[in-house]
C-alpha cells in the first residue's frame, strides 16, 4: 500500500504558486511546479481547499464541494493538474470539511428561509431559546451559537460563518458519501479529512461545564472524539475500498492520546491519523521518545501503520517553533528516518520561519475572535529573484512576503549542497531507494540524556544530538542535518544517519 510509507507534501493552493498574476496561488500554479514536487522526492500531494467558498476561513468554509472556486480555476484544471501529477509519479489526495458549512451553502440559506421546525434546518444544529442553548465556545473564540432573526440559536464550533452539519440527520451521511464518490470518480487517491473528531456531538448538546475553547484540549468535550464518529468512517471505508488504487483517507483528530487516535485507524475504519502529538511534542530527547513510543504501540494495536508530521497549515511553522533553523533541520531528518509516513508542509523544506505580519493585513478569521492567527505560516513561497514576489507570480501577493527571503528561495538554495532544500532531496532520495517503509524502529543505548538514536533495517542508524555537547559516531555518516565538527564528532541540535 503506497500509503503506508509515503511522504506527502500539503499544499495550500492559495500560497504555492500564482499563474495568472492576481497575487494568489492557484490549481494552475500547482500544476507549473509539479516537477518540483517530484524531484524533491515526495510520493503524494495534499491540496487543501480549492472549493467554492466565500473565503472567510481560507476555504474551509465551503459553499459547493463539487465546484473549484474561480480564485483557484476550473475543475477542468483540476482535472488537469490530477493527470499531470499522475504523469509524474505523484499521487493527489484533498482535502474534506464534513464538519461545517458556509452560512452561503444552499443548504444554509434554504435552512434560514424555511425557519423554524423544518427539515432544512434538521441538516444543523438549530435551538430556540433566550440564550444561547449552552456555554460551548468556539474554537475561534467567543460563543459558539449565532442568533437568527427568528430567534433561533445554530451551532458553530469555529467561525460564525461555519455553521456544524448535524451528522444524526441521514441526508448529511447521504451527502458526503456522493461527495466522495464524486471526487473519487475523478480520480483523487484520497481524502485529508478536516475536523475528523467533531463530526457527533454528544446527545443533548450538555454544558461542558468549564472554559475550554483550545482546538488542541479535546479530553472529556461534548463535541469533540464522540464514538459515534466511527460509525461514519466505517461506512466511508467501504466506499474507498471499492475503488481500485488504493484509495485512502487521513484524519485530522486532535484527541487526548494515541490509543484514542487508533481508534480512527481500525482495519475498517481510516487508513492514517495525524500524529499530532509528535507535531506538539518539545524538542527534546525524552520526549520524543515517549511520544514515538507511545504512537508506535497504540498504531500496532489495530494493524496501522504511524504517521509524522511537524507543521500545518494551522500551527507555527517549526523554524520558530524550535528556535532555530539547525534545530528544524534536525527535527526534519529525525522525523524523515521513523518508521510510516511523513507529511511535509509546504516550506519547511526550503526553512522558511514564521511571519510577524501586521494585523492590518492578516486574514485569519480567528484573529478578531481570539487575537491570534494562523497567517504567520501561509505566506505565499518564495520561489526566485532577490524582492518580493520572489517567482510567486503577481504583486502583491495576497499576504505580504518579508523582505528576508531572498536567500530562502527554491532558485537560491537549488544546489548548494548546505542549504535545507538540498537536505531534503537528499533525506527523501536515500529514504525511497533504500529502507523507507521496512525494518522496525530498534532504539540503541544513548551516550547521553539528550541524544536520540535507533536503527532501521536494513543498515542505517539515525543519530540526534539534541544535547550541549558534542558527540561521538560510530558508523558511517551519510547525510546530517548540520555539517559535522572538524574532528568528526556531532554537534548539538544536529542529526545523522550513518550506514552500518
Amino acid at each position: 500500500m503506497w500509503w503506508q510509507s509515503a511522504v506527502i507534501y500539503q499544499v495550500y493552493p492559495r500560497s504555492f504558486a500564482d499563474a495568472n498574476g492576481d497575487g494568489i496561488g492557484d490549481l494552475e500554479g500547482v500544476r507549473s511546479k509539479l516537477g518540483y514536487l517530484r524531484d524533491l522526492g515526495v510520493d503524494a500531494i495534499w491540496l487543501s481547499p480549492f472549493y467554492r467558498s466565500p473565503m472567510i476561513d481560507g476555504g474551509y468554509d465551503v459553499s459547493d464541494h463539487r465546484a473549484v472556486d474561480p480564485m483557484f480555476g476550473t475543475l477542468s484544471d483540476l482535472d488537469g493538474l490530477i493527470a499531470d501529477a499522475r504523469a509524474h509519479g505523484l499521487r493527489v489526495i484533498v482535502d474534506l470539511v464534513p464538519n461545517h458549512y458556509s452560512t452561503e451553502h444552499p443548504w444554509f440559506v434554504d435552512a434560514l428561509a424555511a425557519g423554524p421546525g423544518s427539515p432544512a434546518r434538521e441538516r444543523f444544529h438549530f435551538r430556540p431559546g433566550d440564550g444561547p442553548p449552552n456555554d460551548w465556545q468556539s474554537i475561534f473564540g467567543g460563543p459558539a451559537w449565532t442568533q437568527v432573526p427568528d430567534g433561533e440559536w445554530y451551532l458553530h464550533l469555529f467561525d460564525s460563518s461555519q455553521p456544524d452539519l448535524n451528522w444524526q440527520n441521514p441526508e448529511v451521511h447521504a451527502e458526503f458519501e456522493a461527495i466522495l464518490r464524486f471526487w473519487l470518480d475523478r480520480g483523487v487517491d484520497g481524502f485529508r479529512v478536516d475536523v475528523a473528531h467533531g463530526l457527533v456531538k454528544a446527545a443533548g448538546l450538555p454544558d461542558l461545564g468549564t472554559e475550554r475553547t483550545h482546538m488542541f484540549d479535546t479530553s472529556g468535550t461534548p463535541y469533540f472524539d464522540q464514538d459515534g464518529v466511527h460509525e461514519i468512517y466505517r461506512a466511508w471505508r467501504k466506499i474507498l475500498d471499492s475503488y481500485p488504487g488504493d484509495r485512502m483517507a487521513v484524519a485530522e483528530a486532535w484527541v487526548p492520546s494515541p490509543e484514542r487516535v487508533a481508534r480512527y485507524v481500525r482495519p475498517d475504519e481510516l487508513h492514517q491519523a495525524f500524529n499530532f502529538d509528535y507535531l506538539t511534542a518539545p524538542l527534546r530527547a525524552a520526549d520524543l521518545r515517549r511520544v514515538i513510543d507511545a504512537s508506535l504501540a497504540a498504531c500496532a494495536t489495530v494493524g496501522a501503520p504511524p504517521t509524522w508530521v511537524l507543521g500545518n497549515h494551522d500551527t507555527v511553522r517549526p523554524v520558530t517553533r524550535y528556535g532555530s533553523l539547525g534545530r528544524a533541520r534536525a527535527a526534519a531528518l529525525l522525523m524523515l528516518a521513523l518508521p510510516g509516513s511523513a507529511y511535509v508542509h509546504q516550506g519547511e523544506e526550503l526553512g522558511l520561519p514564521e511571519v510577524d505580519l501586521p494585523v492590518e493585513v492578516r486574514r485569519d478569521p480567528a484573529l478578531a475572535r481570539s487575537g491570534h492567527s494562523r497567517d504567520g505560516c501561509r505566506v505565499p513561497l518564495p520561489w526566485s529573484g532577490a524582492a518580493a514576489p520572489y517567482g510567486f507570480g503577481g504583486a502583491p501577493t495576497w499576504l505580504p512576503q518579508p523582505d528576508a527571503w531572498a536567500g530562502l528561495s527554491v532558485e537560491a538554495q537549488t544546489g548548494d549542497p548546505e542549504s535545507t532544500v538540498e537536505l531534503y532531496r537528499a533525506a527523501l532520495r536515500i529514504r525511497r531507494s533504500s529502507w523507507a517503509g521496512s525494518g522496525a524502529l530498534r532504539w540503541l543505548d544513548p551516550p547521553a540524556p539528550e541524544v536520540l538514536a535507533f536503527t532501521r533495517e536494513p543498515g542505517l542508524v539515525c543519530v540526534a544530538n539534541l544535547g550541549s555537547e558534542p558527540m561521538t559516531l560510530d558508523g558511517r555518516p551519510i547525510l546530517a542535518s548540520g555539517p559535522l565538527n572538524d574532528d568528526g564528532t556531532l554537534p548539538p541540535d544536529t542529526t545523522a544517519w550513518l550506514a552500518v
